[in-house]
């Protein structure tokens, strides 16, 4: 452990694996080693303690540090989410709304409500679903529109299931709402989907 110790203090966190993190947290560098082995970084980052129990050697307390460590993590992404003023391309949006749905095991999908200099005035969980889907009330996103004065939209959802390809009801539940939104001269920007695997643009793709 000591050498994993001089390590972070010479090189930076970023420098350790997985496995030396972890090894760090629970103050055992085999036991991380056995934990990366036994699940995925993804459940890891789920803060389950039961399961992360079954890990052999894990007891309460060391479970309880790593499940600190990964809400923490959560947090400090979403923090950041917080500190964006502007979102002015694709890849800005991906980096605003990617800390909301960290870990999420279903479905929600966010609007950011923005000004004519893409300035953001506001951000909104429309709907929660299942594993599979959620239903996405286009009234709900343009009556917050309305009030807010804004006159760009982006919303963007989650696929637990790993795979950033949008459905057909993605597709045509963006093109509805694009629709209604223009009726308000309101502009739908984009619709990002967020995955573990991967992201989708719809204005990337030439679908908005």
């Amino acid at each position: 452990m000591k050498s994993l110790y001089e390590k972070i203090t010479l090189y930076g966190a970023g420098a350790l694996s997985d496995e030396q993190l972890i090894g760090i947290m629970v103050d055992n560098a085999e036991l991380g080693c056995r934990i990366v082995n036994t699940i995925t970084m993804t459940e890891i980052a789920n803060a389950d303690i039961s399961r992360l129990r079954m890990v052999e050697g894990m007891g309460m307390a060391k479970a309880a540090k790593i499940a600190a460590a990964a809400e923490l993590g959560k947090r400090i992404s979403r923090a950041e989410a917080d500190n964006f003023n502007y979102i002015l391309s694709d890849k800005d949006a991906v980096n605003f709304f990617k800390p909301l749905f960290a870990s999420l095991q279903h479905e929600e999908c966010w609007a950011v409500f923005l000004n004519n200099s893409s300035r953001i005035i506001d951000k909104m969980k429309i709907s929660q679903g299942g594993v599979q889907a959620t239903i996405v009330d286009r009234k709900l996103i343009l009556k917050r529109a309305v009030e807010l004065l804004a006159t760009r939209i982006i919303i963007a959802h989650n696929h637990p299931s790993g795979k950033p390809e949008p459905s057909r009801a993605d597709i045509d539940m963006t093109a509805q709402l694009r629709q209604a939104a223009e009726l308000f001269d309101i502009t739908l920007l984009d619709h990002i989907i967020i995955t573990t695997s991967g992201t989708y643009s719809f204005k990337a793709h030439k679908l908005l």
